[in-house]
């Protein structure tokens, strides 16, 4: 088997069609973790003089600051630019949701600013198992069971092929001391949990894993190619309404397409599957239904209309 920069030096190249070079630098998330920081050591021994690095400090725990300036030490030492991204507000809700947010919006603005050609990020095969797993649990569909996507705009994971404990090795051989983030211990989140029951999980080929989300992203691409193609002739316009009409569609397609119609009215909306699956019950037996601000209604024909809702009364 090729070693792990070899592996990791064809996996990016294979992810963005090029080399970075001084003119198209890669731009890395380093957080400092062990993942992160064989992200950055690879790229490194890879491209010198190629790549900068950015960590973001959520501001979430006062070990956080001393941990950037850890980060921006190493990279000092290997002769990597390096800035810190803190949010200008306080990050509130459900935390690893907003904290992930927040982290790629920072990452957004560095990024346009240092004209960087694509970020990486240390996402790995062990990251890859979790998500689909979880996602699994909660119900999702052919998209959320593709997982992470290998390219997602211009956030490349060159690592998806590698697990864990191969990176944890290689910083570790290079003397490196790697951040350990004490909510990766916490119970209280989902995936930690999981990833503790996991954690004899036998030895398999990440190459395979990745194979099988390949498949799954292909089909899940297929069917918004489909239902790109099917709006274009079967969803018309009648001023700011969508009427749908055909209906008979395989059942993830009418998804597909309803959500098409959804947006067009109120774009940026994102249903939850269970409000989806009610709303598509209802027009099939020939009910009207509201989701959001959408008033979805059939009609004799067979059409379904998608319109703005009637402001709700209140008092």
């Amino acid at each position: 088997m090729a070693s792990l920069p070899d592996r990791f030096r064809d996996a990016l190249e294979a992810l963005t069609g090029a080399a970075p070079t001084p003119d198209m630098r890669l731009g890395l998330a380093v957080s400092g973790g062990p993942d992160s920081l064989a992200l950055l050591l690879l790229a490194h021994e890879a491209w010198p003089g190629t790549i900068a690095a950015a960590t973001v400090d959520h501001g979430l725990r006062p070990e956080a600051a001393e941990e950037a300036a850890h980060v921006a030490r190493i990279c000092e030492g290997l002769g990597v630019a390096h800035v810190i991204l803190t949010p200008h507000e306080p990050i509130a809700g459900n935390i690893q949701s907003a904290a992930r947010a927040t982290r790629y919006a920072l990452l957004d603005v560095w990024s346009e600013a240092e004209g960087l050609a694509w970020v990486a990020t240390a996402h790995h095969a062990d990251d890859q198992i979790e998500t689909v797993l979880m996602r699994l649990m909660r119900g999702s569909g052919i998209d959320g069971l593709s997982a992470i996507r290998p390219v997602n705009g211009q956030y490349v994971r060159p690592l998806l092929t590698m697990r864990k404990q191969a990176l944890v090795d290689h910083v570790r051989a290079k003397g490196i001391a790697a951040i350990d983030d004490p909510s990766n211990a916490d119970d209280g989140f989902d995936r930690v949990r999981l990833r503790k029951a996991l954690s004899d999980l036998p030895d398999y080929d990440p190459a395979l894993v990745e194979r099988a989300m390949a498949a799954a992203r292909e089909a899940g691409d297929a069917l918004q190619w489909a239902c790109e193609r099917e709006a274009e002739t079967h969803v018309e316009r009648d001023g700011d309404d969508a009427i749908l009409t055909r209906t008979d569609y395989p059942r993830e397609l009418l998804r597909r397409i309803v959500l098409h119609c959804l947006d067009s009215i109120d774009p940026g909306i994102t249903p939850r599957g269970p409000a989806l699956d009610r709303v598509l019950a209802a027009l099939r037996g020939g009910e009207k239904a509201r989701i959001g601000k959408i008033l979805c209604t059939p009609d004799k024909r067979e059409n379904w209309r998608f319109s703005r809702a009637p402001a709700r009364r209140t008092g």
